[in-house]
């Protein structure tokens, strides 16, 4: 029987990262980003979080299209932009992180079935966010080195579903754009993906 597989090093957070990257020209800027959160075990508890980039290269863009933080723990929320979501490549070095809007959530709810089309729906006194996957292709599981994560300095074991598809609309309006393909551990997806059982181990 082969040993069992020990990562070192500490286990700073494990839980959901599916997200959603916009672009109306695949060689074009983002239009729209969102990483969605559950986490369940961080030092900072558990919780949820949202970050809607509408205006990814704009820090100080009009209320219509503001650049969001939604979540129900505002010191974990605050930990993942900083110190995750600030180090993922499409969102690496953009003014619209600067100027996020920190707001409490009222309510997340998932639905669907990650084999086939899936959703998150955020809710935020006036403000309704969805997110819906569809197309899901064949889950993969992998882990990324420190040499090759986000950051830097973490083992990122995780499952992914790609996806050929996937909305972002706010208050009922889509956003414009939709995925273009990636690359990731050997894998040809796009730039929406489900991410379940990601935990993020500082080397």
């Amino acid at each position: 029987m082969a040993d069992p597989t020990v990562f070192p090093g500490t286990v700073e957070w494990s839980g959901e990262n599916p997200g959603i990257s916009l672009k109306e020209q695949p060689d074009g800027p983002f239009t729209t980003l969102a990483s969605f959160f559950r986490v369940v075990l961080s030092p900072h508890g558990r919780g949820h979080a949202l970050v809607l980039m509408q205006s990814p290269e704009d820090a100080d863009p009009p209320a219509e299209r503001a650049n969001w933080c939604l979540h129900d723990n505002e010191a974990l929320a605050r930990y993942l932009v900083a110190d995750f979501v600030a180090h993922f490549g499409a969102f690496r070095g953009l003014p619209g992180l600067q100027g996020l809007n920190y707001r409490q959530l009222d309510g997340v709810q998932a639905s669907g079935d990650p084999r086939t089309s899936y959703s998150e729906s955020v809710k935020a006194g006036d403000l309704t966010v969805q997110l819906a996957w569809s197309g899901l292709g064949q889950p993969f599981c992998f882990v990324l080195p420190p040499d090759r994560s986000a950051t830097g300095r973490h083992h990122m074991p995780s499952l992914f579903v790609g996806c050929q598809d996937a909305t972002v609309s706010v208050n009922g309006q889509l956003r414009p754009g939709r995925p273009v393909p990636r690359d990731i551990a050997g894998r040809t997806i796009s730039t929406a993906m489900l991410a379940f059982s990601e935990t993020w181990i500082k080397a």
